[in-house]
């Protein structure tokens, strides 16, 4: 909660009638943690489902040192932010077939209708087929065009992706140019205001972010001043991530999993985290953002809607004015950015 108030997310908006939808490979979650969770923050606790994919279910290990705290981290980050959201988890195996079939059963789930789906899985693109990359990336634009947003984890592994082979990799899918790419920064607060924000890279780990191989440089994100690739070749493509939010372990998030209490980060927390507070926008807009990247990078410096993250570095690529290939655009301010985004839509249709 005090990330979400440093970032002016309104607490006017609960994200009532929204459905935000969480992909998960693993793990589970026990209601008696989400009860003690929120009541802890002196919240309701959101109504939770779970969806069945591919023989996949909710099998939460016992263990909080492994999926489980994925799973919880999405589901209790998310649901702090916009608590007045419903939270559908769709379960699936940990296989590339698994994953798509989760993303494609999310976006066409016409009984529980998540306009936002929030996903903190993914590797290199480099350990992905190009039929996987094509079908999943194909999966992203049929959301786009049922009006769901996707918010993805650019990943916790730095410029290499944890490949080690000296080259820069990104992440996907948070490298897909249908998907809204989250990045991660250092965050300090005082009195509950933001003192410095950098980009996060230290002994925990780093964020995700540089240019991709797989996916050409979008329309939208050609006014960025994307950098070449730093890998030989400089070669020109899309740039990750879009956005940022706090990851740091050291400034992280405080969840319940399986009975006890953690301080958790990377950028998995980011981006259920953005997913809540595109359920808060769509409520207040009273319209599906859907695909979002451009209309955020559309959108003047001089708005506000971004706190612009100009110091760090996640090794190949460094944080700067305008978008850098560590914290995107930056992290948001709420507030500023439901005002920009209503007016950049006034006299369009819904």
């Amino acid at each position: 909660l005090d990330i979400a108030r440093a970032d002016r997310v309104g607490r006017e908006r609960v994200g009532s009638g929204q459905a935000i939808g969480i992909i998960e490979l693993g793990g589970g979650f026990d209601q008696q943690d989400l009860v003690a969770y929120f009541q802890s923050l002196g919240l309701a606790t959101p109504a939770v489902y779970s969806v069945s994919v591919d023989g996949g279910t909710n099998s939460p290990t016992g263990d909080p040192n492994g999926p489980d705290a994925e799973v919880l981290l999405d589901l209790e980050v998310a649901g702090a932010v916009a608590n007045g959201v419903t939270l559908v988890v769709y379960f699936a195996p940990n296989t590339d077939r698994g994953f798509i079939d989760a993303v494609t059963t999310a976006v066409h789930d016409a009984t529980n209708n998540p306009l936002v789906i929030s996903i903190s899985w993914g590797g290199p693109e480099s350990t992905w087929s190009s039929q996987s990359l094509t079908a999943m990336d194909q999966a992203f634009q049929a959301a786009g065009t049922m009006g769901v947003t996707v918010c993805c984890a650019s990943g916790d592994q730095g410029s290499g992706d944890g490949v080690g082979d000296g080259l820069a990799h990104v992440d996907f899918p948070a490298s897909s140019p249908h998907v809204l790419g989250c990045g991660g920064t250092t965050l300090t607060l005082s009195s509950g205001t933001i003192q410095s924000e950098t980009a996060w890279s230290d002994a925990s780990g780093a964020t995700g972010g540089g240019v991709s191989d797989a996916f050409a440089l979008p329309d939208w994100q050609s006014g960025a001043d994307v950098p070449p690739s730093a890998n030989p070749g400089g070669r020109v493509g899309r740039g990750v991530p879009d956005v940022a939010g706090n990851a740091d372990p050291q400034t992280g998030y405080r969840v319940h999993v399986d009975g006890q209490d953690l301080t958790v980060g990377g950028t998995s927390a980011v981006a259920p985290l953005w997913a809540g507070l595109v359920a808060l926008l769509n409520q207040s807009l009273g319209r599906p953002l859907g695909f979002v990247n451009v209309a955020l990078y559309s959108l003047s410096p001089g708005s506000g809607a971004f706190h612009d993250v100009t110091e760090g570095s996640n090794g190949a690529y460094q944080a700067g004015t305008g978008w850098d290939a560590c914290t995107g655009l930056g992290s948001p301010d709420g507030q500023a950015l439901a005002s920009a985004l209503g007016s950049s839509a006034e006299g369009s249709a819904p």
